[in-house]
């Protein structure tokens, strides 16, 4: 089966040896997004909060480039530095995604890229 590589300049750029996504067959695997600024390529100011959003916004930009959107992910990964904040995530969600929603993990981690509170990545089927 062959891959495409998806790449946007409305996402942040790779900043290690990985694409933004693969596309194999129907499905996109989504590589980890943090709160990076595409423009600026520095974290996102503002919080928790804001550091989510901004990933549910890269990530959005990834499935678009892909062809798809959000609402086609089925699988979505959660990473959090601090699990307290976790709620925040599920408050956040519904605003990207609407019922039925992703199958999820959600997963308390020591450190992320660039001092991150979260990242996300997911599988998406178009």
């Amino acid at each position: 089966m062959s891959r495409e590589i998806i790449s946007t300049n409305h996402a942040p750029q790779a900043i290690g040896t990985y694409s933004q996504a693969v596309k194999s067959g129907n499905r996109v695997y989504m590589s980890g997004q943090i709160p990076l600024v595409p423009e600026s390529m520095e974290m996102v100011e503002g919080g928790i909060e804001a550091q989510i959003r901004r990933v549910f916004d890269n990530l959005q930009a990834v499935a678009r480039a892909a062809g798809g959107d959000l609402e086609d992910v089925i699988k979505l990964n959660v990473y959090l530095t601090d699990l307290s904040n976790f709620p925040l995530v599920n408050q956040v969600m519904p605003e990207y995604f609407s019922e039925p929603y992703p199958a999820r993990a959600a997963v308390g981690v020591a450190a992320l890229p660039k001092d991150a509170a979260v990242e996300m990545d997911g599988v998406m089927e178009l």
